[in-house]
C-alpha cells in the first residue's frame, strides 16, 4: 500500500538526476545479490535464460518455458546494472553468455532479435542490452549487429509512429512503443545514427496517447493507444510507460511528462477524478506488477524529490520482503524474469546503466 502526498513536481535545471544511492541500504543490497546469484545458477549453457514465451489472454498468461531473448537481455542488464562488466570480475562470464546469445539471435536477413517466436518487446530489450554492452565494450561484431537491430526498429515503425508486436509497420500501442524508444536512445547514447524523423514521430506517437477527460479537462493519464474511451485503459503501468517514452526523446520537462507524473501520484493516493472508474495501483502478484513498476521506478527516479521519495522505499521494502528463499521472485512469467526485474528496480539507484540516467 503506497501512502503518498501531493508535492510541487519541477526537474531541475540541468537536467542531472537525482543521486538516490541512500535508498540502497544493506538489507536492499543484499537482496539484489542473492537475485543476481540466482539468475547466475540459473543461466543455460549457451548464455540464455528461460522463461515461459507466450502472451496474455483476459487475466491468464498463456505460453510454454523455452530460452526467452527478451529475457536473457532483461538479466544481462541486472547484472549491468550492480556494477559487473563483460569479461571481467565475478559475474563477467555470466554477462558475456548472454552477450554471446544475444549476438547469436540477430537475424541475418533484416536485424530483428528474436528466438522461439518472442516478440518486439524483446528485440527492444536485446537492443537496449547490446547499446548498453557496446558502451562498455566497443566491439565491431557488437557495432555491426546493433546497427541492424535499430535499423530493424526504424523500418518497422507504423505511419503514426509507434510500433507494435511484430517487426512490421502496421498496428501501434505504447506499451511496445516505449521499449523501443529506450532501444534507439540507448543506441544513440553510444554512437548509433537515429533518423530524426524516427524520434520525432514517436515523440508525437506518445503524445497522442495522453488523454483529458472532456467534461473538466481533467488528466486520465496515458493510454494504450490514442483515442482510447475505455478507462480501464489507463493505468498506472501506461501512464509510467509515457513518461518514460518521452523522457526517452528528450522531453523531460514537457507538460505531457509533469501531467503524469501527477497522475502517477494521484493514483498512488487513490485520489479518483469526478466520473473516473480507478484503476488501482499493481499490487503484489499482479501479472503486471513487475512491468509497471519497472517503468514506475523510472519515471519516478526523472521526477526526483518528494515523488521518489513517496514512491521507492516502499515499492523497495515490498519487493525485499517477498524474495524466496532461494533468492528468487515469482510471478506468472517465470522466476527468472521476476528476479531479473526485481533486481533492475532495486538497483536503479545505484546509477550504473546510463539507460536509467538522464
Amino acid at each position: 500500500m503506497f501512502i503518498i502526498s501531493l508535492a510541487f513536481f519541477a526537474f531541475t535545471d540541468d537536467k542531472k538526476p537525482p543521486t538516490h544511492g541512500d535508498d540502497i541500504d544493506a538489507k536492499t543490497l543484499a537482496a539484489a545479490k542473492r537475485g543476481l546469484q540466482y539468475l547466475a545458477q540459473k543461466q543455460n549453457p549457451d548464455g540464455s535464460w528461460n522463461c515461459k514465451i507466450g502472451y496474455k489472454l483476459s487475466e491468464e498468461y498463456i505460453g510454454e518455458d523455452g530460452e526467452d531473448v527478451g529475457i536473457t537481455a532483461l538479466a544481462g542488464m541486472a547484472f549491468l546494472a550492480s556494477g559487473e562488466v563483460p569479461g571481467r570480475g565475478k559475474y563477467g562470464k555470466v554477462i558475456d553468455g548472454a552477450l554471446g546469445f544475444v549476438l547469436d539471435c540477430v537475424r541475418e536477413e533484416d536485424g530483428y532479435i528474436t528466438k522461439n517466436g518472442t516478440r518486439m518487446y524483446s528485440h527492444a530489450f536485446a537492443t537496449m542490452f547490446l547499446a548498453e554492452i557496446y558502451g562498455m565494450a566497443p566491439k565491431e561484431e557488437i557495432k555491426e549487429k546493433l546497427k541492424r537491430a535499430v535499423n530493424a526498429i526504424v523500418c518497422s515503425q507504423n505511419k503514426e509512429g509507434g510500433w507494435r508486436y511484430q517487426p512490421i509497420p502496421a498496428d501501434a500501442d505504447l506499451s511496445v512503443t516505449v521499449s523501443t524508444l529506450q532501444a534507439v536512445r540507448a543506441a544513440r547514447n553510444v554512437g548509433i545514427s537515429v533518423p530524426k524523423d524516427t524520434i520525432e514521430r514517436a515523440t508525437q506517437y506518445v503524445k497522442k496517447c495522453a488523454a483529458f477527460q472532456t467534461q473538466n479537462g481533467s488528466f486520465l493519464g496515458f493510454a494504450y493507444q490514442p483515442g482510447e474511451i475505455y478507462q480501464t485503459r489507463f493505468t498506472f503501468p501506461l501512464t509510467a510507460c509515457g513518461i518514460v517514452s518521452l523522457c526517452s526523446a528528450g522531453e523531460y520537462g514537457s507538460k505531457a511528462v509533469e501531467d503524469g507524473v501527477k497522475d502517477l501520484e494521484r493514483r498512488m493516493a487513490g485520489k479518483i477524478v469526478p466520473g473516473e472508474m480507478m484503476m488501482p495501483m499493481p499490487r503484489w502478484g499482479d501479472y503486471h506488477y513487475f512491468y509497471g513498476h519497472y517503468y514506475g521506478v523510472q519515471a519516478m527516479y526523472q521526477a526526483g524529490g518528494q515523488y521518489w521519495d513517496n514512491y521507492f522505499p516502499s515499492l523497495r521494502d515490498e519487493i525485499v520482503r517477498n524474495q524466496l528463499p532461494d533468492g528468487s521472485w515469482q510471478d506468472e512469467i517465470g522466476k527468472n524474469y521476476a528476479t531479473a526485474m526485481a533486481c533492475l528496480i532495486l538497483q536503479i539507484p545505484l546509477e550504473y546503466l546510463p539507460i536509467f540516467q538522464k
